[in-house]
Protein backbone atom coordinates (compact mmCIF):
# COMPACT_ATOMS: atom_id res chain seq x y z
CA UNK A 1 0.00 0.00 0.00
CA UNK A 2 2.88 2.38 0.70
CA UNK A 3 4.85 1.38 -2.28
CA UNK A 4 1.53 2.28 -4.45
CA UNK A 5 1.15 5.83 -2.31
CA UNK A 6 4.21 6.82 -2.76
CA UNK A 7 3.62 6.00 -6.74
CA UNK A 8 0.56 8.33 -7.02
CA UNK A 9 1.92 11.05 -5.10
CA UNK A 10 5.76 11.03 -6.87
CA UNK A 11 3.51 10.87 -10.60
CA UNK A 12 1.12 13.56 -9.62
CA UNK A 13 -2.82 13.75 -11.45
CA UNK A 14 -0.85 14.69 -14.60
CA UNK A 15 1.63 11.65 -14.55
CA UNK A 16 -1.30 9.16 -13.48
CA UNK A 17 -3.73 10.56 -16.76
CA UNK A 18 -0.50 9.95 -18.97
CA UNK A 19 0.26 6.65 -17.43
CA UNK A 20 -3.87 5.54 -18.21
CA UNK A 21 -3.44 6.81 -21.75
CA UNK A 22 -0.11 5.52 -22.63
CA UNK A 23 -1.37 1.78 -21.04
CA UNK A 24 -4.51 2.51 -22.92
CA UNK A 25 -2.97 2.99 -26.36
CA UNK A 26 -0.66 -0.04 -25.56
CA UNK A 27 -3.35 -2.15 -24.94
CA UNK A 28 -5.35 -1.10 -28.05
CA UNK A 29 -2.06 -1.66 -30.71
CA UNK A 30 -1.54 -4.63 -29.44
CA UNK A 31 -5.37 -5.99 -30.12
CA UNK A 32 -4.99 -4.41 -33.60
CA UNK A 33 -1.57 -6.37 -34.39
CA UNK A 34 -3.13 -9.84 -33.25
CA UNK A 35 -6.57 -9.35 -34.47
CA UNK A 36 -5.95 -11.23 -37.43
CA UNK A 37 -4.51 -14.53 -35.77
CA UNK A 38 -6.93 -14.50 -32.40
CA UNK A 39 -10.10 -13.77 -31.64
CA UNK A 40 -10.35 -10.75 -29.16
CA UNK A 41 -12.92 -10.34 -26.71
CA UNK A 42 -15.13 -7.69 -25.01
CA UNK A 43 -14.53 -4.29 -27.50
CA UNK A 44 -16.46 -1.09 -27.23
CA UNK A 45 -18.90 -0.12 -29.32
CA UNK A 46 -16.24 1.67 -31.35
CA UNK A 47 -13.88 -1.76 -31.50
CA UNK A 48 -11.58 -0.53 -28.52
CA UNK A 49 -10.31 -2.13 -25.86
CA UNK A 50 -9.17 -0.60 -22.39
CA UNK A 51 -5.97 -0.86 -21.02
CA UNK A 52 -6.44 -4.76 -21.51
CA UNK A 53 -7.71 -7.04 -23.66
CA UNK A 54 -8.85 -10.85 -23.98
CA UNK A 55 -7.27 -13.13 -26.14
CA UNK A 56 -10.22 -16.21 -26.60
CA UNK A 57 -8.57 -19.38 -27.04
CA UNK A 58 -11.49 -21.83 -27.21
CA UNK A 59 -12.22 -22.00 -31.03
CA UNK A 60 -8.57 -23.43 -31.01
CA UNK A 61 -8.80 -25.14 -27.89
CA UNK A 62 -11.54 -27.36 -29.66
CA UNK A 63 -10.18 -27.98 -32.95
CA UNK A 64 -6.54 -28.20 -31.95
CA UNK A 65 -6.42 -29.28 -27.90
CA UNK A 66 -4.42 -26.24 -27.45
CA UNK A 67 -5.13 -24.46 -24.29
CA UNK A 68 -4.73 -21.35 -22.36
CA UNK A 69 -2.29 -22.85 -20.39
CA UNK A 70 -0.45 -24.28 -22.96
CA UNK A 71 0.09 -21.16 -25.03
CA UNK A 72 1.56 -19.32 -21.70
CA UNK A 73 3.66 -22.17 -21.35
CA UNK A 74 5.15 -21.34 -24.65
CA UNK A 75 5.26 -18.26 -24.16
CA UNK A 76 7.94 -18.77 -21.48
CA UNK A 77 10.02 -20.42 -24.01
CA UNK A 78 9.93 -16.41 -25.50
CA UNK A 79 11.23 -14.86 -22.48
CA UNK A 80 7.87 -13.80 -21.40
CA UNK A 81 5.87 -14.10 -18.12
CA UNK A 82 2.76 -16.00 -18.53
CA UNK A 83 -0.50 -13.65 -18.90
CA UNK A 84 -3.66 -14.18 -16.44
CA UNK A 85 -5.25 -17.38 -17.58
CA UNK A 86 -8.96 -17.84 -17.59
CA UNK A 87 -10.05 -14.67 -16.24
CA UNK A 88 -12.48 -13.36 -16.65
CA UNK A 89 -12.89 -15.35 -19.41
CA UNK A 90 -12.75 -19.41 -18.74
CA UNK A 91 -10.19 -19.88 -22.20
CA UNK A 92 -9.12 -16.63 -22.34
CA UNK A 93 -5.83 -14.84 -21.89
CA UNK A 94 -5.79 -11.40 -20.32
CA UNK A 95 -3.10 -9.13 -21.60
CA UNK A 96 -2.46 -5.82 -19.94
CA UNK A 97 0.75 -3.63 -21.20
CA UNK A 98 1.83 -1.17 -18.97
CA UNK A 99 2.69 2.43 -19.40
CA UNK A 100 6.67 1.15 -18.95
CA UNK A 101 6.90 -0.80 -22.15
CA UNK A 102 8.32 0.41 -24.88
CA UNK A 103 7.63 -0.43 -28.72
CA UNK A 104 10.27 -2.16 -29.12
CA UNK A 105 8.84 -4.90 -26.28
CA UNK A 106 6.00 -4.78 -27.30
CA UNK A 107 6.47 -5.70 -31.14
CA UNK A 108 8.41 -8.62 -29.44
CA UNK A 109 5.44 -9.78 -27.42
CA UNK A 110 3.30 -9.66 -30.69
CA UNK A 111 5.80 -11.39 -33.04
CA UNK A 112 5.68 -14.20 -30.14
CA UNK A 113 2.17 -14.33 -30.39
CA UNK A 114 2.50 -14.47 -34.04
CA UNK A 115 4.84 -17.35 -34.11
CA UNK A 116 2.74 -19.42 -31.33
CA UNK A 117 -0.33 -18.75 -34.06
CA UNK A 118 1.50 -20.10 -36.99
CA UNK A 119 2.64 -23.26 -34.42
CA UNK A 120 -1.17 -23.77 -33.78
CA UNK A 121 -1.76 -23.70 -37.33
CA UNK A 122 0.88 -26.35 -38.24
CA UNK A 123 -1.55 -28.59 -35.74
CA UNK A 124 -4.54 -27.50 -37.57
CA UNK A 125 -3.22 -28.29 -40.65
CA UNK A 126 -1.93 -31.60 -39.67
CA UNK A 127 1.81 -30.61 -39.94
CA UNK A 128 2.42 -30.92 -36.17
CA UNK A 129 0.99 -33.53 -33.81
CA UNK A 130 -1.55 -32.69 -31.65
CA UNK A 131 -0.05 -34.10 -28.29
CA UNK A 132 3.72 -33.82 -29.20
CA UNK A 133 4.25 -30.54 -30.09
CA UNK A 134 5.83 -27.16 -29.53
CA UNK A 135 2.90 -25.80 -27.27
CA UNK A 136 2.36 -28.76 -25.37
CA UNK A 137 5.86 -29.74 -24.28
CA UNK A 138 6.75 -26.06 -23.34
CA UNK A 139 8.53 -24.64 -21.65
CA UNK A 140 11.85 -25.60 -23.15
CA UNK A 141 13.93 -25.61 -20.31
CA UNK A 142 17.96 -24.68 -20.83
CA UNK A 143 18.23 -28.61 -19.12
CA UNK A 144 16.39 -30.17 -21.70
CA UNK A 145 17.58 -28.08 -24.53
CA UNK A 146 21.02 -29.11 -23.45
CA UNK A 147 20.45 -32.90 -22.91
CA UNK A 148 21.89 -35.32 -25.37
CA UNK A 149 18.75 -37.32 -25.20
CA UNK A 150 15.89 -35.15 -27.78
CA UNK A 151 12.92 -37.02 -28.00
CA UNK A 152 10.63 -34.31 -30.27
CA UNK A 153 9.38 -34.75 -33.05
CA UNK A 154 10.72 -31.28 -34.07
CA UNK A 155 14.79 -29.49 -33.59
CA UNK A 156 15.87 -27.90 -30.91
Amino acid sequence: MAISYAYIKLTGAKGLRQCADVAILNANYMAESLKDDYKISFRGDQGRVAHEFIIDLNEIKKKTGITEEDVAKRLMDYGFHAPTMSWPLVGGLMIEPTESEDKTEIDRYIDAFKSIRQEIREIEEGKADKTNNLLKNAPHTLRRLMSDKWDFPYTR
